[in-house]
């Protein structure tokens, strides 16, 4: 298979592109990423040589139909995902998730290639924090950041070639991920790489809001699950019953690293925090067989050991560009 990896030098898509090499030999890969600070070289240095990097944006219609003829197959994960980046700023996020998926879909339907569309939990909004509810395929979709409408329109587009066009393509809504390679401006490394580097570490409000967190690896089996077996036009729900509220993550991480679950400041809550994520992840187990391997205690006490020993590339994303995007969004925080 010729397999054509949107956004794999990001977190999520790097280590797919990973466990892709080593997992799959068979599979030509092929990358293309903006390599923004989110993405970087260095995510794929251990398989440089097996794959190749094509730096470009995904809403360059040519490049993108270019490298689309070349493959039989489009793994879709890029996109631009940061909550308080989209608040602060929401146009790059109208830019990639919503132009550039329009753009892979022109791409893959004038060519006649399969697409598996990468999204977010986010995109059905949030859930009370004290109810059973979880997120199924059939929850209305209640966008409520500039991060989760782009990628609630993104899906739609997705659905809409799909019926319009007879365009081949799968979508699948994630849970929080956590693992190797994750950009310091999310929740678990952002902590993390604070005690690692001296800052005492910052929680939104009471950090009652609650995450169905899944280790990146679980993802990704998933991904590649529904691209090989997935029914077409299909939407499969991806989760691990990972549900911590933030607080609890917090005094994990502290406890990890050997230090009191109380050495951490309570900061201002972010804007419109959404409550509670929680996935109903029963169709992808039930019609695909795929189930999480990983626990959350396991994958998160394997999360620190990385980035203790990965000092090289955290220093490459910690650089003096993202102390000051740093002290912009959180070192004002009280």
């Amino acid at each position: 298979m010729r397999l054509l990896v949107t956004g794999g030098a990001g977190f999520i898509g790097a280590n797919f592109v990973h466990a892709t090499v080593r997992e799959r030999p068979d599979v030509q890969v092929s990358v293309l990423d903006s390599l923004t600070y989110a993405g970087s070289r260095e995510s794929l240095a251990p398989v440089a040589e097996d794959v190749r990097l094509i730096e470009g944006d995904v809403t360059d219609a040519a490049l993108v139909t270019t490298l689309v003829s070349e493959a039989d197959a489009v793994v879709h994960f890029a996109a631009e995902t940061h909550v308080d980046n989209a608040l602060a700023d929401p146009a790059p996020f109208v830019h990639t998730n919503v132009v550039g998926t329009f753009t892979v879909l022109e791409a893959v339907r004038s060519h006649g290639v399969r697409l598996h569309h990468v999204s977010t939990d986010e995109v059905y909004g949030d859930l009370p924090l004290d109810a059973p509810d979880r997120f199924t395929e059939s929850t209305p979709y209640q966008p409520s950041s500039p991060y989760s409408s782009t990628k609630a329109a993104a899906d739609l587009l997705v659905r809409a070639w799909v019926r319009s066009y007879g365009v081949a393509a799968t979508i699948s809504n994630c849970s929080n991920n956590y693992g190797p390679y994750q950009h310091v401006e999310k929740f678990i490394p952002r902590q993390i790489t604070n005690i690692l580097t001296g800052r005492r570490p910052k929680l939104y409000g009471r950090g009652a809001n609650v995450r169905d967190w899944i280790h990146v690896e679980d993802h990704n089996s998933a991904v590649w699950r529904i691209l090989t077996d997935g029914t077409l036009g299909r939407t499969y729900l991806i989760g691990a019953e990972g549900e911590r509220d933030n607080l609890t993550v917090m005094r994990t991480i502290l406890r990890l690293m050997g230090r009191s679950e109380d050495d951490f400041d309570h900061v201002t809550d972010r804007a419109g925090h959404d409550l509670r994520y929680a996935i109903d992840a029963s169709r992808i187990e039930s019609e695909l067989g795929w189930k999480p391997s990983i626990t959350f205690e396991a994958g998160l006490a394997a999360t620190v050991d990385w980035y203790l020993n990965n000092g090289e590339w955290l220093d490459s994303v910690t650089s003096g560009a993202y102390q000051q995007y740093y002290d912009t969004m959180y070192g004002n925080r009280g």
